[in-house]
């Protein structure tokens, strides 16, 4: 059709997410909230991006993600697929926005597709969800869906602990992961989930596993990318290798533009505008 562009070469959808499951080829995801993260993650080759809810944590400095809105993630969803051209964007759906109804999870689902540009959705629960995730693939809507720890369950579950250490926690973790895949979702982030039971979950599954924190087993790796270049505060979980420290790099750009500022060394007559030599003469310069 004529109003079609062509896509970047790679351009990922879920026959490449399938395909690289098949193969056994290992794949990675970051989070992006803004136009130049997006741009410089999908730049540098990263296979999916989430817009996620952590943008309560790592943007607005919530304590949690629960205050994310529906608004929030639609926003940084245009932008982030205004910087991508080959990565996959997954939006979250926020806290609420799929727990009333069907009907408004659809309608919800729809606008960040619709408006946001997303080209997946993701949802936490497990079994639970399971009638959701159907209805909201019947409606072509792509589902990622999340188990394990579910970051907007905080309050019931009563922290941010791992989940499935015991037989039985285990069993209904697995349990659920095929509940999902049979209603339809075509990947599965597992969060805070020992090693040993993601690994039975990506052999048993057909469909993908995203894995944060849950050993080197999982598919596909995903990280919030501002704990990955160092740009979080706090204490971080043991899953986060922290591979740059932006934090310093900008704290030291800040101080060095300060200090030229401060002694007349910034900005220099090339970094600033002059009149003419004509316009001097006439002003008497």
């Amino acid at each position: 059709m004529a109003y079609l562009q062509p896509d970047k070469e790679g351009k990922v959808y879920l026959p490449a997410i399938r395909a690289a499951k098949e193969r056994g080829e290992k794949l990675v995801c970051l989070t992006a909230y803004d136009y130049p993260t997006a741009r410089v993650v999908d730049e540098a080759g990263v296979d999916m991006i989430l817009v996620g809810d952590s943008m309560g944590n790592v943007i607005h400095g919530y304590g949690n993600s629960i205050p994310v809105s529906l608004d929030e993630i639609t926003s940084a969803c245009i932008a982030v697929k205004r910087g991508t051209e080959r990565a996959m964007v997954v939006a979250d759906m926020p806290f609420g926005t799929y727990h009333i109804s069907e009907n408004e999870s659809v309608k919800n689902a729809l606008r960040l597709m619709k408006y946001g540009g997303a080209e997946a959705v993701k949802l936490e629960g497990g079994r639970n969800r399971a009638d959701l995730v159907k209805r909201l693939v019947d409606e072509e809507i792509p589902v990622v869906a999340h188990i394990g720890l579910t970051p907007q369950s905080v309050y019931k579950m009563g922290g941010y602990r791992v989940q499935g250490r015991t037989a039985d926690q285990a069993k209904r973790i697995i349990e659920d992961a095929k509940i999902l895949e049979e209603a339809g979702a075509f990947a599965i982030v597992l969060e805070l989930v020992p090693r040993e039971v993601a690994a039975i979950i990506t052999k048993e599954l057909t469909i993908s596993t995203i894995g944060i924190g849950a050993g080197a087993e999982c598919d596909i790796q995903v990280l919030v990318l501002h704990d990955l270049i160092g740009l979080t505060y706090g204490r971080q979980p043991r899953f986060v290798r922290q591979y740059a420290n932006l934090r310093e790099i900008i704290t030291g750009a800040i101080h060095n533009w300060t200090a030229d500022v401060k002694s007349g060394e910034y900005p220099n007559d090339q970094e600033s505008y002059g009149l003419t030599a004509e316009t001097k003469e006439e002003l008497g310069l």
